[in-house]
């Protein structure tokens, strides 16, 4: 994960308004104290994406959810984070960052525990909807913070790459912190440890962190917010509907769901052309290579999201590891991120974006079309580990340069959102990712046992299941890299090295 992926800009990217504010201290005496707050609460909400991953096959044990409906467990989440994350981020500048801040971490706490009590589905899937929106409201509050605190540009830099630290870990960390609470506590706790850990970063914020807000035109786009939203989870729910038993792509009630996905989604685009401050103005994604960068972004999300929960489930239900072990199989993948990445920085100034983003999204096809040769009798260290480091080590090149080319040329005025897109757009793909490869894979399983009736074929007709996702996958992937390769217009020279720095 890229810093342009969650939130607002850097300083520079603010209103002159904003900078010349009186009541903002030049130099904070307590900014590195409170970037360490911030830092916290990031952490907490990158985390919690992959930390029920782990958990995921004991919570659809123990309440009983369908294979149809588990996607919600991640898709609930992502989409509202996702879907609301350009309106918390306009929310916090116009009310004051710090307030949303701290209002973000007692609503994220008060879903966890909700999640972590829930005796159905439906409620943990509220739930992780709750965390959602208000992790859309949190997470740019703290990256616009931390821009309006560090004037320095070295002291930024620096605090940039400890945010930049957290937020590539912080999966690797979920990841592991989820096993290891499934295995020796209980799947619930894999929500709950959210709550004292957001308690605790909201009090220590309250004397640390100084309040400050953006000024001007403040009037928010909340039609188009629920245009979007609504649009993108009947766009979900219809996904879903077509995986249920008797359903399919053309019933009654997935064409219906499907159609008003569409116009819903239509009307928001013709609102945001309409509306004199739209929450997306179509002038940032109508150019060249921010576009290919978010569309990119959008479709590699999509395919990212699937490796994580069908491997997750080959791991523990066809390979027998634990959950704790499932967890550290998937370290790999999280330090070739980061090895990736860091030689991506270095790299970008030098061969500029074109180059890294095609390289990155070949192996990253290579890697996920790989996984296609699972049995149910192949290792982890043969299949799944060189896999994890192909797509690791593509998605680094990837998205570091596609981070840089959402704000190469960008006006001053455009930088939050189009900064914030980035984030949106990789948070929807994988929820639409998500919703649609689950119901091709339990489309897939429903046919091949149609087909083989015998009881020996549930765990062959799984493998086959995830043959399919993982093959489509990789083909949302070829075509994101297709799709950069044609569009990326951009040369080296229009990038610099801070922007691979702060980026990275």
């Amino acid at each position: 994960m890229t810093l342009s992926d969650i939130g607002d800009p850097p300083s520079e990217a603010r209103t002159p308004t904003e900078e010349s504010d009186p009541t903002l201290s030049p130099v904070d005496p307590r900014r590195w104290w409170a970037l360490g707050v911030i830092a916290i609460a990031q952490l907490m909400v990158v985390l919690d994406a992959s930390i029920v991953t782990i958990a995921l096959p004991s919570a659809q044990r123990a309440l009983d959810i369908s294979d149809a409906d588990r996607q919600w467990m991640v898709t609930a989440y992502t989409l509202t984070f996702g879907g609301l994350l350009l309106l918390g981020g306009r929310i916090a500048d116009y009310t004051g960052r710090k307030k949303a801040f701290v209002i973000g971490l007692a609503g994220f706490a008060a879903a966890s525990a909700l999640g972590g009590a829930a005796q159905s589905g439906l409620t943990l899937f509220g739930a992780r909807a709750l965390q959602g929106a208000f992790a859309a409201l949190l997470a740019p509050a703290a990256l616009s913070m931390i821009s309006v605190m560090f004037t320095d540009a070295r002291e930024r830099a620096r605090a940039f790459g400890v945010y930049g630290a957290i937020s590539g870990g912080g999966a690797a960390i979920g990841l592991i912190l989820g096993g290891v609470l499934t295995e020796y506590a209980s799947w619930r706790w894999c929500l709950l440890v959210n709550v004292p850990i957001a308690l605790f970063a909201a009090l220590a914020s309250l004397p640390l962190v100084k309040d400050s807000r953006a000024h001007g035109d403040t009037r928010y786009d909340v039609p188009g917010a629920v245009l979007v939203s609504a649009g993108l989870a009947a766009l979900v729910y219809g996904f879903t509907e077509a995986a249920k038993p008797g359903s399919g792509w053309t019933d009654g009630s997935t064409v219906g769901w499907l159609a008003g996905a569409a116009v819903l989604l239509l009307a928001f685009v013709v609102w945001e052309l309409r509306t004199s401050h739209p929450l997306l103005p179509m002038r940032i994604v109508l150019d060249r290579n921010r576009g290919a960068a978010l569309g990119g972004s959008l479709l590699v999300g999509a395919g990212l999201f699937a490796m994580f929960l069908f491997l997750a489930y080959y791991m523990q239900q066809n390979l027998g590891y634990s959950a704790l072990k499932s967890g550290f199989a998937f370290l790999p993948f999280s330090a070739g991120i980061v090895v990736s990445a860091t030689v991506a920085s270095s790299l970008l100034p030098r061969v500029g974006p074109k180059v890294l983003t095609v390289v990155g999204g070949v192996l990253a096809t290579v890697g996920l079309a790989y996984l296609v040769t699972l049995t149910e009798t192949t290792s982890w260290s043969a299949h799944v580990l060189p896999a994890e480091i192909l797509i690791s080590l593509g998605l680094g090149l990837f998205f570091v340069s596609t981070s840089s080319l959402a704000l190469t040329n960008i006006g001053e005025h455009d930088a939050g959102v189009a900064s914030a897109l980035l984030n949106t757009s990789q948070q929807l793909g994988g929820a639409l990712g998500t919703a649609l490869l689950n119901t091709l894979f339990a489309s897939a399983v429903s046919a091949y046992l149609v087909d083989h009736p015998s009881a020996a074929a549930a765990s062959a007709a799984s493998i086959h299941g995830y043959h399919v996702a993982f093959a489509v996958g990789a083909g949302l992937i070829g075509v994101a890299t297709v799709l950069t390769l044609i569009m990326i217009n951009t040369r080296k020279s229009d990038v610099t090295a801070e922007a691979a720095l702060v980026h990275a």
